[in-house]
C-alpha cells in the first residue's frame, strides 16, 4: 500500500511515532487513476515526522510534536512549480520540444528544457530545433530506436512502455532490487555536535546550525534541500558557471536558499574549505558522473567525518541505465505511469510531477532522520533515493485504487502566499511541512541565481 507506515519504516522510524501524525483528508486532491494523493500524503508526512522527531531530540523534549498532513497543501505544494507568479507572469514549464511524439509504432516523450539537450536532441534527429522538423522525423521512426539514437547524442528520449513492458526490462529489475530509501553507514566517525534548540517562543527549527552544500538539479534534489532550508539549515546551493539554471524554475525551489557559482575544477580550494565545514552534502547529478571529482560519499567522508551524503537519481545507482539522465516526465512514461493514466488514443500524465515532488520530500526525511541516528551513535552516513523506485512505490497501488473521503478540495488558495524580493514579486506555494511548534513559511524569498559569495553564511 502507498501509506505513510511504509516510508516511515524504510527510512528506519520508530513505528510508535506513527501515532503522532494526523491527517486531514480532501476529496479531488491530485485526482489520478493511481494513488497519487496517497503518496504525496505519505511522502510529506514522513518527512515532517522526521522533523519533528530531530527537532525534539535537540531540544530535549519528552515527546515529538504533533504532525498534521493536510491534503490541500501537500497538494499545492506538489504542484508549486505551476502556482508560481512572477510580477504576475505564469512560469515557463515546458519548452516546445519537451513533449510527447508519435513515432512509426508507437510514442516517444522527449525533455529538451535546456539548450544543450535542444541541440543533442536536433542533432540526433538530423533535423533543426523546430517542432514540425522533429515531428515529421520522429514520425518515420520506432520509438525504441529514437529512445537509443537520443540518449548516444547525450539527449533525452523515451519510449512510452506499459508497467508489463516496464517489469520486464533489465533497469526495472534494478531498481526493484533496491529499497525505496537506502540508507547505511560509511563509518564509525565521531559528528561535530549540534547545538541544542531553545524555546522562548520561537518555531523549532530542527535543522538550526545545520550547513547543506546543494549540488543539485531539476526538482527533487532541489525540493529536498529547500525543505531543510525551512527547517532551519543553511543551504548553499553550488552550480558550474557554464550550467545556467532556468529561471523559473530558480525562483521556485530557491527559497530560504542562497545560490554561488563554483567551477570544481578551477575552484578546488574553495570547496574543499565549503566541505570542511559542511554537515550535509546532497548530490542530484548521474550516478557516479560527481566521482571524478572526489564527491563519491565515501571520498567525500574520508575528507568530513561525521558528514551525511545524500543522492537522488531518476533511475537508480546501477542496471543498464543507472548512468543515464533522466526527469519526472520520462521516468513516467518508461515505467508505465503514462500509459496507466492516458488512453489507448493517447499517453497521459500525473497530476503533478509527484516522482520529483514525493522523492524530495523522502530525501529530506531521509537526511533528518540519518541526522537523528548520528546524534546517538555518530557515524558519516549515507542516503539514496531515486525517481524510478518512487515510481515502482506508486504503482505497486494500482490495484487498491485510490481513496475519496474528506472535504471537497476547492482549490490552493489557501496554500499560497505572496512576497516581495529580490527577484520581484512573487506568488508561490507555501511548504506542506508542517508539525507544532514548527515554522509556517521560507525565512528568506530566492535570490538571483549564482549571486551568493561561496561561503557559509556564518
Amino acid at each position: 500500500m502507498v501509506e505513510i507506515k511504509f516510508a516511515w519504516s524504510e527510512l528506519g522510524g520508530d513505528p510508535a511515532l506513527l501515532a503522532r501524525v494526523s491527517t486531514v483528508a480532501r476529496k479531488g486532491a491530485l485526482p489520478a487513476r493511481l494513488p497519487v494523493r496517497e503518496l504525496a500524503r505519505a511522502c510529506v508526512g514522513a518527512c515532517a515526522l522526521a522533523g519533528a522527531e530531530l527537532g525534539a531530540r535537540r531540544a530535549g523534549l519528552a515527546r515529538v510534536p504533533g504532525v498534521r498532513v493536510d491534503d490541500g497543501a501537500v497538494a499545492t505544494a506538489f504542484t508549486s512549480e505551476r502556482q508560481l507568479l512572477v510580477d504576475g507572469r505564469p512560469p515557463v514549464l515546458f519548452a516546445p520540444l519537451s513533449r510527447f511524439w508519435r513515432t512509426a509504432d508507437g510514442w516517444v516523450r522527449t525533455h529538451a528544457n535546456y539548450p544543450h539537450h535542444r541541440e543533442r536532441l536536433s542533432r540526433a534527429l538530423g533535423v533543426p530545433e523546430d517542432p514540425a522538423a522533429v515531428e515529421a522525423a520522429l514520425a518515420e521512426r520506432s520509438a525504441r530506436d529514437v529512445e537509443e539514437a537520443v540518449y548516444a547524442a547525450g539527449g533525452l528520449a523515451v519510449a512510452l512502455r506499459t508497467p508489463e513492458e516496464w517489469a520486464a526490462h533489465a533497469q526495472a529489475a534494478a531498481v526493484a532490487a533496491r529499497p525505496l530509501v537506502e540508507r547505511g553507514r560509511l563509518d564509525g566517525a565521531h559528528a561535530r555536535a549540534l547545538a541544542p534548540l531553545r524555546g522562548g517562543g520561537t518555531p523549532l527549527l530542527p535543522a538550526a546550525g545545520l550547513r547543506v552544500l546543494d549540488l543539485t538539479r531539476v526538482l527533487a534534489g532541489p525540493v529536498a534541500t529547500r525543505t531543510l532550508a525551512l527547517l532551519g539549515a543553511d543551504v548553499l546551493r553550488l552550480d558550474a558557471p557554464r550550467l545556467p539554471e532556468l529561471p523559473d524554475q530558480h525562483a521556485d525551489t530557491g527559497f530560504g536558499k542562497r545560490s554561488a557559482l563554483l567551477d570544481l575544477t578551477a575552484d578546488r580550494r574553495a570547496f574543499e574549505e565549503l566541505l570542511a565545514a559542511a554537515d550535509v552534502v546532497v548530490t542530484g547529478y548521474r550516478p557516479g558522473s560527481l566521482d571524478r571529482f572526489g564527491l563519491s560519499p565515501e571520498a567525500l567522508a574520508g575528507r568530513r567525518p561525521g558528514l551525511v551524503v545524500a543522492q537522488v537519481s531518476a533511475w537508480g545507482p546501477d542496471g543498464p541505465w543507472g548512468g543515464r539522465r533522466g526527469f519526472d516526465s520520462l521516468v513516467q512514461v518508461a515505467t508505465g505511469i503514462a500509459a496507466v493514466e492516458g488512453s489507448p488514443e493517447r499517453p497521459g500524465a500525473l497530476p503533478a510531477q509527484a516522482l520529483d515532488h514525493g522523492t524530495g520530500y523522502l530525501l529530506a526525511a531521509a537526511v533528518l532522520r540519518a541526522l537523528t541516528e548520528r546524534s546517538y551513535d555518530g557515524g558519516s552516513r549515507f542516503v539514496r533515493v531515486a525517481l524510478a523506485r518512487t515510481a515502482g512505490w506508486l504503482l505497486a497501488g494500482r490495484d487498491a485504487g485510490t481513496e475519496e473521503d474528506g472535504e471537497v478540495h476547492e482549490g490552493p488558495g489557501a496554500w499560497l502566499a505572496e512576497t516581495d524580493g529580490p527577484l520581484g514579486r512573487l506568488r508561490y506555494a507555501l511548504p506542506p511541512v508542517s508539525f507544532e511548534g514548527g515554522p509556517g513559511d521560507w525565512a528568506r524569498p530566492p535570490g538571483p541565481w549564482g549571486a551568493d559569495p561561496a561561503r557559509w553564511a556564518a
